[in-house]
């Protein structure tokens, strides 16, 4: 079988179909955006943006676009008919109370304890931390999404997180290209495997040990 890695559309669909019926999603700058673009039709996915847009759907094609009416990112998105629009600080007040079921986050490195590194570079002066301290540290639920290794190939799936932590023990399900992984404290199961790899070959590309979910499957949405 061909072995090919994970496009960012096939991961941000399947991140997309953990999400359950009424849950309440942040979606983070970056891949994460991506993922409402691929919300479970049979279900009510309340997607929530720090600038105060409440209630959005998939990303809006130029002829779709509503000016200031965009996620996290920036890109414009259309509405849900269940939307509205808060203030900057009622839309912070959300995530302050715990009322988010999950936000998907990029990040630089995970730890097997679910540490999350995903503001500071090592060698960079300053960082971008941004909503993200808040969101991880209320939200109910963190799950990542990034790629499994670095563009000179080192692991970002590590036993501690080696860069500073944007907030500790929090992320429960980590999407890259290459599979589904659970953190478990001193290392990470892994419960779906990109087409063509080998438990092996994953292995060797991360930094941490893995355990093999005992119902390993090939990624599927």
């Amino acid at each position: 079988m061909e072995k090919t890695r994970l496009t960012r559309e096939f991961m941000a669909a399947r991140v997309a179909a953990e999400f359950q019926d009424g849950w309440i999603v942040n979606l983070g700058v970056g891949m994460p955006i991506m993922c409402s673009s691929y919300l479970p039709a049979e279900r009510t996915i309340i997607l929530h943006s720090e600038n105060g847009v409440i209630g959005y759907g998939r990303e809006a094609t130029t002829e779709e676009a509503t000016p200031y009416v965009v996620n996290a990112g920036g890109q414009p998105v259309l509405l849900q008919e269940f939307a509205s629009i808060v203030h900057h600080g009622d839309s912070f007040a959300i995530i302050r109370k715990g009322m988010l079921d999950v936000a998907v986050l990029g990040a630089y490195e995970v730890g097997a304890n679910g540490d999350l590194a995903n503001w500071k570079l090592a060698g960079r002066r300053g960082g971008g931390i941004g909503g993200a301290m808040d969101i991880a540290a209320c939200a109910k639920r963190i799950y990542v999404m990034m790629e499994h290794t670095q563009r000179t190939g080192e692991p970002r799936l590590l036993p501690r997180c080696t860069l500073p932590l944007t907030a500790p023990a929090c992320v429960k399900l980590v999407m890259t290209d290459v599979g589904l992984f659970e953190p478990l404290g001193d290392s990470f199961r892994l419960l779906e495997i990109a087409p063509g790899f080998s438990p092996d070959e994953v292995q060797s590309m991360t930094g941490a040990r893995l355990e093999m979910a005992a119902t390993l499957k090939e990624v599927e949405i």
